[in-house]
């Protein structure tokens, strides 16, 4: 802790989850802030809090908390841009995990020039890469600081709007076409941290093209998309032979922002890599879904189904997965199972009430 500015961002990487915990409380003990939520963990096993506390972390208006332990949840998929600190104390078995940990440091942000890696493990030795890290710099060497001298103001922007001078780069947009002739479009501006599964780094229009060539061997037409998708148990599966594929949770979720596409769900990934479909966002399709629960449920069935909706909504399809049944259970409800069973039936029909109403959120537009 004294060799870091405790003010910065910090993702510490443990063996396990309980590794995480016990250094979770280390660093609280250590600690120069007062704030009791300074260093939280976030594992598999922290459910929503954990998603809170992460979702606080990424927050760059927020500063607590300012430090993450984890042990595999957040090695992809954490756009967390303001990252300072990447710690390693667990052993990383493989040159592509590697990667994608040290990316949660390479995201850009305002007045962020670097990041550092604090290595306790040596797994840098293992991952030797001269042609993807490049020869090392020497440091420029510091000097005192000089008065800047005074700039004029900025040229007014033209009122057409043409003239950006704000000095940043605007996001711009990529328009391609793929071999079904059809146009997508992509932020290709954007940072991102996409791997072939041989270990080398894609630009993301690689990476879409590939995740074009491979989708036929999943599915063979949208219709079919559609139906694996609509239940939790097929949409694991084709999502864990995307993931054995290289095409996992993480990265379609960063290809969501590239297709600006963030309050999509990844349905929607697939569906415009494969199908040029425009994306819809989740309130969207949670509204299109209220209609069908409204005029086939009970009141009470309505009341936790829109519950779960609100978190579709705010999160993302993961919460719609089976392993999320009872933990929404146990937030909608005090004591699950007496009245979970009182209002909505014996479990096996909670279950099918919960996995049932998900094809209302992908049906076709009539």
């Amino acid at each position: 802790m004294g060799q870091i500015d405790q003010r910065q961002k910090t993702l510490v990487f443990c063996a396990t989850q309980d590794h995480a915990l016990a250094i979770r409380d280390l660093i609280n003990q250590c600690k120069t802030s007062t704030d009791p939520n300074y260093c939280q963990r976030v594992t598999a096993n922290d459910g929503e809090l954990g998603n809170t506390w992460l979702r606080s972390f990424q927050d760059n208006e927020k500063t607590i908390p300012t430090i993450l332990t984890t042990s595999q949840k957040l090695s992809t998929g954490v756009d967390a841009r303001n990252v300072r600190n990447i710690v390693l104390l667990r052993p990383v078995n493989s040159m592509i995990e590697f990667k994608q940990i040290i990316g949660r440091g390479t995201r850009l942000y305002d007045g962020k020039e670097y990041f550092t890696i604090y290595d306790f493990v040596k797994a840098h030795h293992h991952f030797s890469d001269p042609e993807w890290d490049g020869e090392p710099q020497e440091p420029e060497p510091v000097g005192p600081r000089q008065a800047l001298p005074p700039t004029e103001p900025p040229e007014p922007k033209a009122p057409d709007g043409d003239d950006d001078t704000s000095g940043q780069p605007r996001r711009q947009k990529a328009r391609i076409r793929l071999g079904d002739g059809k146009e997508r479009s992509i932020q290709h501006m954007m940072v991102t941290s996409f791997w072939h599964p041989d270990g080398t780094p894609m630009s993301s229009l690689q990476f879409l093209e590939l995740l074009y060539g491979k989708l036929p061997e999943f599915v063979k037409d949208e219709a079919e998309l559609r139906e694996l998708w609509s239940s939790p148990e097929t949409r694991r599966k084709l999502l864990q032979g995307l993931e054995e594929k290289g095409f996992g949770a993480a990265q379609l979720a960063e290809m969501q922002t590239i297709i600006n596409a963030d309050n999509s769900d990844l349905f929607d990934v697939l569906a415009h890599v494969a199908y040029a479909l425009q994306p819809i966002p989740r309130e969207e399709r949670a509204a299109h879904a209220r209609l069908y629960i409204h005029s086939k449920c009970t009141s009470k069935q309505q009341l936790f189904l829109n519950f779960v909706l609100q978190h579709y909504v705010t999160l993302g399809v993961q919460e719609l997965a089976l392993e999320k049944l009872t933990p929404l259970l146990q937030l909608r409800y005090q004591n699950p199972i007496p009245y979970a069973v009182a209002d909505l039936g014996r479990p096996d029909e909670i279950g099918q009430l919960f996995a049932g109403f998900q094809r209302y959120l992908y049906e076709a537009s009539a």
